[in-house]
């Protein structure tokens, strides 16, 4: 793996002040990539009942749970990722420092 082309510096001050948008980033990308995750759980099993199997619902194989699990935990996660990097780029648009790191 290469290097970053150069690393940026996070001052205390601005990482504390991007902490309440992160937190408020985070949780409406949770509901972003929940209805993302639904409209794609959909697509891949339109025999199925509205929601994706749950863990606790002996109703479905294992199989199919974990495929569930795997899916919406990778929508999940891309989803966090483009919401912290764009709020982080933003965030630095508008203070001229980067919150990260």
């Amino acid at each position: 793996m290469s290097a970053p082309k150069h690393e940026k510096k996070t001052s205390r001050s601005a990482a504390l002040l991007y902490r309440p948008w992160g937190l408020v980033a985070s949780l409406l990308g949770g509901l972003v990539a929940g209805q993302i995750f639904q409209q794609v759980w959909k697509r891949i099993d339109p025999q199925s009942a509205d929601a994706p199997p749950k863990p606790l619902e002996s109703e479905y194989r294992l199989r199919k749970i974990l495929i569930a699990a795997a899916i919406q935990g990778a929508i999940f996660t891309v989803v966090r990722a483009l919401i912290n990097r764009g709020g982080a780029r933003l965030f630095e648009r508008w203070t001229g420092e980067w919150p990260g790191d």
